[in-house]
């Protein structure tokens, strides 16, 4: 496939890092620490859950920031919930939330219902003044089944937007080329994701370091300590560390410095999607 790298204008050689929050809108807490991130840390880009309850008050604090669309149909927590903003039958569990696995997403959920939440996840995030940079697919559940890929795919091109991607290394294991795909119908993505598991400092400047050429992304969820976050994520103490690296981690400051590591937004990325998708023949 093309680097990304050189269609940006970059050097062949250039290492070009996305730092992307997940989970805006999840939670007070996760808006506080992810625009935090954005403004005054590490951070480059973010994802927005549409249907969260503080999607509304993410909205309300944006400024401009680089802020994609983290498409959402499952709500995995136990007890705090959120649930489709369509009329989806297919899409609700027993108590009125979306289903909280994957595989009771794929074993239920009606396509043209997913289609139409969907779309209308990115018209609400429009419509609440964000300029959308990307889409997302929450926990992967429109991005690694072929029947929603199409979905997340024919949303890619319907509003002209990159899509965040999994990793090369992971199509075996998903079970369809997913990135040929996308290549094939114009949409841009980066050129590999950085996946560390709950990085400290260390690892992660580590890691920067020995980033290939080209666009890499990685995702973290920050979200500052409080009780709120302490009753509804089991993992909040990872999310708060994760706005601890974004926001306080001068070894990673250092190796992006050091190691000449430019990092970027997914506007560039649009940008150059939609310059190429205006130039392709009528048709394709």
């Amino acid at each position: 496939m093309r680097s990304a790298a050189p269609r940006l204008g970059h050097p062949p050689d250039a290492r070009l890092l996305i730092i992307d929050c997940d989970d805006l809108g999840f939670c007070h807490s996760a808006n506080v620490a992810v625009f935090e991130a954005l403004r005054r840390g590490l951070a480059t880009s973010a994802s927005l859950m549409v249907p969260c309850p503080w999607a509304r008050a993410a909205a309300a604090a944006y400024r401009g920031e680089d802020v994609g669309v983290n498409l959402t149909v499952n709500a995995e927590l136990d007890l705090y919930r959120w649930g489709p903003i369509t009329q989806a039958p297919s899409l609700l569990d027993g108590d009125g939330g979306f289903p909280r696995t994957l595989s009771d997403v794929w074993d239920h959920a009606d396509v043209v219902e997913v289609r139409r939440e969907c779309r209308a996840q990115i018209e609400r995030a429009i419509l609440w003044g964000f300029d959308v940079s990307h889409l997302d697919a929450h926990l992967g559940a429109v991005e690694i089944r072929s029947e929603f890929f199409d979905v997340y795919l024919d949303l890619a091109l319907e509003f002209a937007l990159p899509l965040r991607l999994s990793a090369p290394a992971t199509e075996t294991a998903i079970g369809f080329p997913l990135r040929t795909l996308a290549e094939e119908e114009g949409v841009v993505f980066s050129d590999d994701v950085l996946v560390l598991r709950d990085p400290t400092p260390d690892t992660l400047a580590t890691a920067i370091a020995s980033l290939a050429p080209g666009v890499t992304e990685m995702s973290l969820r920050p979200a500052v300590d409080s009780p709120e976050l302490r009753a509804i994520a089991p993992d909040w103490a990872a999310r708060v560390r994760h706005h601890r690296l974004l926001t306080a981690a001068e070894p990673v400051r250092q190796a992006i410095a050091d190691c000449d590591v430019r990092l970027i937004g997914y506007r560039p990325l649009r940008d150059l999607m939609r310059a190429s998708l205006a130039t392709r023949p009528p048709g394709r």
